[in-house]
């Protein structure tokens, strides 16, 4: 992590639009971009507010005419945005309007405080390793995608378990009778992985986590691997819906003797900070509030 100066070009914004509080957010940033000269970006997915649409702009072209993207939602809004904008190398600044915001940097309240800072430059760059996951079937590769997050094979909604063979680099590790397999980052290492019974590892780690989900075993834990290796799981035994899901967002139906390659992606997840930031304190702040800040009915 360190510090990083910007060109002056435009700001892209990443509302969650399913957020109320996002619609006017986005109006004072773009009031607020616009008083000082500084184009304000969206995607095509907001022209459906008529009042934004002078502001459109693909996200093809977002890499020539943005310095960084402000996405504005809880982690899960940030976790999209980064599979979207790491392969074009944006940085993120997240912004809370979500339940935990463990990922994000800014409260919504906050932004208009620390945005001077970041539009100038003073900031602290956070590289985020990430997963590039592929699914070989018949020796055929029949999907490919990156995750920030999280790769898990689960048993999906059926009570039946399922075996999953695990390997590293080509050497067989172990044989999972379990719910599932979890490989993830040390930035997922404080999401599923955490809630299946891993352990936390600081983000500067370069390693994979694999971590079974309710294994049928009295001695399977979490293996750390580093992240110049490959993780192996081959479907040996699917229950009716083994499914690979990545970040939790994006989903491949399995099938027996399908293999899931997880290794170290080309790609970075770039998340902007404030000077000092330390991810010790976000970590004892944000587990202290976590359950207070959970959706209730």
């Amino acid at each position: 992590m360190g510090d990083v100066s910007v060109s002056r070009k435009g700001i892209g914004i990443l509302p969650n639009l399913d957020k109320a509080e996002s619609d006017d957010l986005v109006d004072q940033l773009v009031q607020w971009l616009d008083d000082r000269r500084i184009q304000a970006y969206l995607l095509p997915c907001a022209s459906v507010f008529e009042k934004w649409r002078q502001h459109i702009l693909p996200l093809a072209d977002w890499p020539l005419n943005v310095d960084f993207a402000v996405v504005m939602g809880g982690d899960g809004t940030l976790l999209g945005a980064a599979r979207s904008l790491g392969p074009l190398g944006i940085p993120i600044l997240g912004v809370n309007i979500g339940h935990f915001g463990f990922l994000t940097e800014l409260e919504a309240n906050d932004l208009f405080e620390y945005l001077p800072d970041f539009i100038s430059g003073n900031f602290e760059k956070d590289e985020r390793l990430m997963l590039s996951t592929e699914v070989i079937r018949q020796q055929e590769s029949v999907f490919h995608s990156i995750a920030l997050n999280e790769a898990c094979v689960s048993k999906g909604p059926y009570g039946r378990l399922t075996v999953l063979s695990f390997g590293v680099s080509g050497k067989d590790v172990d044989v999972y009778g379990a719910d599932g397999l979890i490989v993830s980052t040390p930035t997922g290492s404080t999401a599923y992985s955490l809630s299946a019974g891993g352990p936390i590892l600081s983000p500067q780690i370069e390693a994979f986590l694999a971590t079974p989900i309710c294994p049928h075993t009295l001695y399977s834990r979490s293996i750390v691997v580093p992240a110049s290796e490959s993780c192996e799981i081959e479907v040996t035994l699917p229950s009716q819906s083994t499914t690979l899901a990545l970040d939790g967002q994006e989903f491949f139906r399995l099938e027996k003797n399908d293999i899931i390659v997880v290794k170290k992606s080309e790609y970075k997840a770039s998340l902007l900070r404030t000077k000092g930031w330390s991810f010790y304190d976000v970590l004892r702040k944000k587990m202290k509030e976590g359950i207070g800040r959970l959706p209730r009915g």
